[in-house]
């Protein structure tokens, strides 16, 4: 009866967590990279009094060239967390084994960290204990902080990142592709790629819990600052 009961309880509650957090970090950080460097750089080569094709060109071998780079800093991360994860879990399959007394004390400090008392969690130490594998799952995830990695991450997080690098990197380009003046594409770049900022910011900031429209303001504004900059280096060269 007691298990009926939970669940029905657990049927009836909906939890209403976003579980996708990997993936939106790394369309994030393709997204805003991809927005903002191609740009700057399209701005800079603009201020240089290059023409429209040759921004094109070097644009998107930057795209390509930048989506490659950042796709293969998304697979080395996801890969040395991995090997970080497996690592531990060998040094802690180790220490349950050859000091298991310590590691059982290291339960009990952990749990009375949650105010519980040694009469309370003497019990759930005990049964722990008695099953090696629960144990060695709630050290990684409770004195090491550590959840275990899906194998598949790495080529997840180098795609994603890529994919996010080059539909960002795209936009301030498609000015440039279809208008032969430099300047006039500059100028439209520039109202295309804030347009994107300012939306990309905002869908940011609804997804990581921020504020959006802080956020959005805050996106457009890096933004803003890495183009003018180059622009500005561009002209200052160009002048000399």
């Amino acid at each position: 009866m007691a298990e009926t009961t939970k669940e029905k309880l657990l049927d009836n509650h909906t939890e209403k967590h976003f579980t996708a957090g990997a993936i939106v970090r790394d369309v994030i950080i393709g997204v805003s990279d991809g927005l903002t460097v191609p740009f700057a750089l399209a701005a800079g080569l603009s201020g240089a009094n290059v023409g429209s094709s040759i921004i094109v060109t070097a644009g998107l071998a930057e795209v390509a060239a930048g989506a490659i780079s950042m796709g293969l800093g998304g697979y080395l991360a996801a890969k040395s967390e991995e090997d970080h994860y497996h690592r531990e879990l060998k040094r802690e399959q180790e220490e349950i084994i050859d000091v298991p007394d310590t590691e059982a004390a290291e339960i009990e400090e952990i749990l009375a960290e949650y105010d519980l008392q040694p009469h309370e969690y003497a019990p759930l130490v005990n049964a722990l204990r008695k099953k090696p594998q629960a144990w060695l799952d709630f050290m990684m995830k409770f004195e090491l902080g550590l959840e275990k990695p899906d194998p598949r991450r790495a080529l997840e997080s180098a795609f994603t990142i890529a994919f996010a690098y080059i539909l960002g990197g795209l936009v301030p380009l498609l000015p440039y592709m279809f208008i032969p003046d430099a300047v006039k594409a500059m100028l439209t770049s520039v109202a295309v790629t804030l347009i994107a900022l300012l939306f990309f910011g905002f869908v940011k900031g609804h997804f990581t819990g921020n504020r959006p429209f802080k956020s959005a303001f805050e996106t457009a504004l890096i933004g803003t600052i890495a183009s003018a900059a180059a622009y500005g280096i561009a002209k200052l060269v160009q002048a000399k």
